[in-house]
């Protein structure tokens, strides 16, 4: 016997019927055991929290019952069903019904209802208003001014509006393969110019070793425009620096005093090319420098030769 199979005794002859019949027994086992009154024991749950009849303890929402489940009538075509139930905390019984017109359930006999409905007049707030029953009468002659504005409207506003929509959709659907042809012809074109573009940015990209995710710019009037003024600018931002630089080296100079022969004698002897502070021998050499160019006398003399040419003397 497996777990999906039912025994069959030695004695079951199929002439019996159902192995249920056979052995006086029905499907749905212990919870049939009244079905011969009308009931059946179903799981019930409480919809809403009660009060117990019989001990007067509070039963929260949601616990659940072995209830006993009965039709008592119905309304229209929909049935009524009563659930018995025992109270967990005494012997107490409690009938709870449905109640189809109200869409809910009715507390009969055994516990009372806890009163939970909220009123907003009570906690600060405003009445809720029936408004559909305040309604006031309909007019009927407001109702034909209203019903002959709407056919106006109908003519003068929307009837255009709607054949307008029509014709620009037929205008742009009626040859949907020549619409097509079209913009996969427009989309090629820009494709191939955009193409064309690509490889001429790759090739000056390639040429002057710039960055491949550089984007260059497209060339007209106007990036050319903006390329010579940003040219004209450094320009003039390097011509700036140059003269400030100058202007320093000169003030510099001129702020050296002016040496004599010995002097500068003395400093070309003193002067040694292997120093070990380069600042300090740059320093003797501009004045050095500076000192042959005010000196008249250590300057060297020029001369002219046999042919007219100029030849420089020593000292």
């Amino acid at each position: 016997m497996q777990g999906f199979n039912k025994y069959y005794p030695p004695d079951y002859d199929p002439s019996h019927g159902s192995l249920n019949a056979y052995r006086g027994k029905h499907a749905l086992g212990d919870r049939a055991r009244k079905l011969d009154q009308g009931i059946l024991i179903t799981r019930f749950e409480l919809p809403f929290n009660i009060w117990c009849g019989t001990c007067n303890n509070h039963i929260g929402m949601g616990v659940r019952y072995n209830a006993e489940k009965k039709k008592i009538g119905n309304y229209y075509s929909t049935p009524i069903f009563s659930f018995r139930c025992k109270c967990h905390l005494c012997d107490g019984w409690f009938e709870i019904q449905t109640d189809p017109k109200n869409t809910r359930y009715v507390v009969v006999s055994g516990a009372r209802q806890k009163d939970e409905d909220w009123n907003p007049e009570e906690n600060g707030g405003f009445a809720v208003h029936d408004t559909e029953g305040a309604a006031a009468p309909v007019d009927p002659l407001a109702a034909l001014e209203k019903t002959t504005d709407a056919q106006n409207h109908l003519t003068n506003v929307q009837a255009p509006r709607l054949e307008a929509l029509q014709s620009v959709s037929e205008q742009h659907n009626a040859d949907p393969y020549a619409l097509s042809s079209k913009v996969r012809k427009r989309f090629r074109e820009v494709k191939r110019v955009e193409q064309r573009k690509q490889r001429v940015d790759d090739h000056i990209k390639g040429r002057y070793g710039l960055p491949a995710s550089l984007s260059l710019l497209e060339e007209n009037e106007a990036t050319r425009k903006e390329a010579k003024e940003e040219w004209q600018r450094a320009q003039r931002a390097l011509a700036l620096e140059q003269s400030n630089k100058r202007r320093k080296l000169a003030v510099d100079v001129v702020s050296i005093p002016t040496l004599t022969s010995k002097h500068t004698r003395q400093i070309s002897t003193s002067h040694n090319p292997l120093t070990k502070n380069p600042i300090d021998s740059l320093r003797a050499r501009i004045l050095e420098n500076t000192a042959r160019q005010t000196n008249p006398f250590s300057r060297p003399r020029e001369t002219a030769n046999k042919d007219g040419n100029r030849v420089v003397l020593g000292k």
